[in-house]
């Protein structure tokens, strides 16, 4: 007999995850906290600098669960679906209301990247100068840098909790040598945590790390087994443009067939409707129409 044909699941990529020690190692001490925090981090490069995951699409998804966790911050109800659906659906001038902004604002911070001009514009309310001043932060670690940008920040305008936590994590990526906003202290900080102030708010932020590391590493580690399944069944699409579609994809964590702007519409939905029949793409919604695809 040959030998038997291997799982897909087998030649997926893998990333691992955090170790057990950096996990349930106790974090009552600021030096323990910042101990794990920092070696969080530094596992978190490997996902950074793997050529597996997709880190356009990675950024963008963690951007949305960021914006959903600051939305509720904010006493919005609307979970991750709404906010997609803010995003993809509003039209060009439209108002999205209170936490379709708060969704705007992480996208747009996310998908370019950072600099100060960039943010000026992804942020409401926040001034070029309030945002150089933070992106210049200076402190022993990066999550010190970061804790003391949301302490500025909010000193100064008590309600901007979503620009506060941007540039946090904007100040975080830029220690960490990436070039984009990596959603990270977003994903965990709770209202809660964001009314402490000096020594208070440095540990929460050094033990938010940790969780928030490792469901970005989830995350990662998910996308790029997606994105390789995607990936092998580009060659069996016979649409044109079917590839732009692909790279399109792997950017954006959902789309709606009209953003194929390079295809017809009917095209455009064919390679959906197909890409969900392979098993590449999900649609997001559940509904019939106005539908969003991701990976």
């Amino acid at each position: 007999m040959g030998k038997p044909r291997a799982e897909p699941s087998e030649t997926l990529p893998m990333l691992p995850p955090l170790p057990g020690w950096i996990v349930s190692a106790p974090s009552e001490t600021p030096e323990a906290a910042a101990f794990r925090s920092g070696a969080a981090l530094a596992h978190l490069g490997q996902a950074m600098t793997s050529g597996d995951v997709p880190l356009a699409l990675w950024r963008d998804r963690l951007a949305l669960a960021a914006a959903g966790n600051c939305a509720a911050m904010a006493g919005r109800r609307e979970g991750q679906g709404a906010l997609r659906d803010t995003l993809h659906l509003t039209g060009p001038g439209d108002d999205p209301g209170p936490a379709g902004r708060i969704a705007r604002q992480w996208s747009r911070a996310a998908a370019r990247p950072v600099s100060v001009a960039h943010l000026v514009n992804a942020l409401e309310g926040i001034a070029a100068e309030r945002i150089a001043h933070c992106l210049d932060a200076t402190g022993p670690t990066p999550v010190d840098r970061a804790a003391q940008v949301v302490e500025a920040v909010l000193t100064d305008s008590p309600r901007t909790e979503a620009a506060a936590l941007i540039l946090a994590d904007a100040v975080l990526a830029k220690a960490l040598g990436a070039t984009h906003v990596l959603p990270l202290l977003a994903l965990r900080l709770s209202s809660r945590d964001l009314r402490l102030r000096g020594d208070d708010l440095r540990l929460a932020c050094h033990r938010a790390v940790v969780p928030a590391v490792g469901q970005a590493l989830a995350l990662a580690g998910e996308l790029a087994r997606a994105a390789a399944r995607l990936q092998a069944v580009a060659p069996k699409l016979r649409a044109k443009a079917a590839g732009r579609a692909v790279d399109l994809f792997l950017s954006r964590d959902a789309l709606a067939p009209g953003a194929l702007a390079f295809m017809s519409d009917r095209a455009a939905r064919r390679l959906c409707d197909r890409l969900v029949a392979l098993g590449a793409v999900r649609e997001l919604t559940g509904r019939d129409t106005f539908r969003l695809y991701g990976v």
